[in-house]
């Protein structure tokens, strides 16, 4: 996930101690299109990345305290090191662009509104905000990005991608524009679009013809788990319920766990791992461990979302559908560096409660559903209503 947040310790860390798990592509993108920032070094929807390294933190941070004392600038030197780390999740953020990474955890970001993914080396945009700037000029999801101010995108990492689109020089955020070349079919254009501070509704909640309640988790964000909580608790009684995390880039493992407790009894969620420490993460006793669930996921389920998806999967808490999710579970940790620039490495990685790794694997839905998966996550809501629930749930 990316994000700020502690996985399940009680006592209270400093911020340069908390963990996170910092996303890909759909969250890369995301400061800028509407997720989260983040970072990625290639695609890795439709393939099995390599596992993030870990240990390399010590050395990051020794390269920035010599650039410091020789009088050279630590972020750049963070930066080159982290480039020869071989850790395709780390980043290295300025103070302003880290601030601006801590106030998107509250769902406020400045961007024009749309997310994207790298897909067979194109950078592909897969949502667009309602009433944002890239809706308002008409870009839709499915349409490819070509170019951002004239530099072509092909084959770049969606975090260079993602630093074109926000803009990443002094004086730039909102208000400013962004000319974006796009192409949708045999039709190619070129739309300027102006940047805007935005917000957004990371949980929305509707009623299906069924009486099913479908809650759709876009990121997560602070306060998004006690959202998910309200909206079960005020679920029609015996009505089932569709947990949308497609297009999920992860957030605050935190309010992942929140979430993970509006369906379980307590008991695990998920293991992880700091430079060799094993630690646990588990959920909140009282959750509704009756009521049918399915949870939707797909490539762009990435991280906290796998993380959530992983643990209802393997308690039996939920039926799972969908396609592959995206397969991001490393730990990373901010270092804070002597200009006040902030690198977030890998220390370790994370598993699922039966002890499955997600990191460059995924997650394999138990039912797959490229197509119209909402009418057929109903029916699979009223066979497990007829079967009083999941098998063993909330395991």
């Amino acid at each position: 996930m990316s994000g700020r947040a502690l996985f399940c310790q009680p006592r209270r860390v400093g911020r340069g101690a908390a963990l996170t798990l910092v996303f890909a592509s759909v969250l890369a993108a995301g400061a800028a299109t509407g997720s989260l920032p983040g970072t990625d070094r290639e695609d890795a929807v439709d393939g099995a990345p390599a596992t993030a390294p870990v240990g390399h933190h010590a050395e990051v941070a020794r390269a920035a305290e010599e650039a410091a004392a020789d009088g050279t600038s630590p972020m750049e030197a963070a930066q080159l090191a982290v480039s020869r780390s071989g850790d395709r999740w780390a980043a290295v953020y300025s103070p302003g662009e880290y601030e601006e990474f801590e106030e998107s955890l509250d769902g406020r970001y400045t961007g024009v509104g749309l997310w994207a993914r790298e897909r067979d080396g194109r950078i592909e945009v897969t949502r667009v905000g309602r009433d944002t700037p890239a809706a308002e000029a008409g870009i839709r999801a499915g349409d490819r990005l070509r170019s951002v101010d004239g530099e072509q995108v092909d084959g770049r990492p969606v975090t260079e991608v993602v630093s074109l689109l926000r803009g990443d020089t002094a004086g730039d955020g909102a208000g400013t524009t962004v000319r974006l070349g796009l192409e949708r079919g045999t039709r190619a254009w070129d739309e300027t679009v102006r940047r805007a501070r935005l917000s957004r509704d990371t949980v929305t909640v509707r009623a299906l013809g069924s009486g099913a309640t479908v809650i759709r988790v876009g990121a997560f964000t602070r306060g998004s788990g006690e959202e998910v909580r309200t909206a079960v608790r005020g679920a029609p009684a015996g009505a089932g319920i569709v947990l949308d995390l497609r297009g999920n880039s992860g957030g605050l493992v935190a309010e992942a766990a929140t979430v993970a407790s509006a369906f379980l009894d307590g008991g695990l969620v998920a293991t992880y791992d700091v430079d060799g420490e094993q630690r646990a993460l588990h959920a909140e006793p009282g959750g509704d461990t009756v009521r049918p669930l399915v949870a939707l996921v797909d490539g762009g389920t990435m991280s906290a979302a796998e993380l959530l998806t992983g643990a209802l999967q393997d308690r039996g808490r939920a039926v799972v559908m969908g396609s592959r999710t995206f397969g991001k579970g490393s730990v990373q940790m901010p270092t804070t560096l002597p200009d006040g620039s902030v690198a977030e490495l890998t220390v370790g990685h994370y598993r699922t409660p039966s002890g499955r790794g997600v990191d460059g694997h995924g997650l394999t839905p138990d039912l797959e559903a490229d197509e119209k998966p909402l009418q057929r996550a109903e029916t699979v809501l009223s066979g497990l209503g007829r079967q009083d629930g999941p098998s063993a749930p909330g395991r």
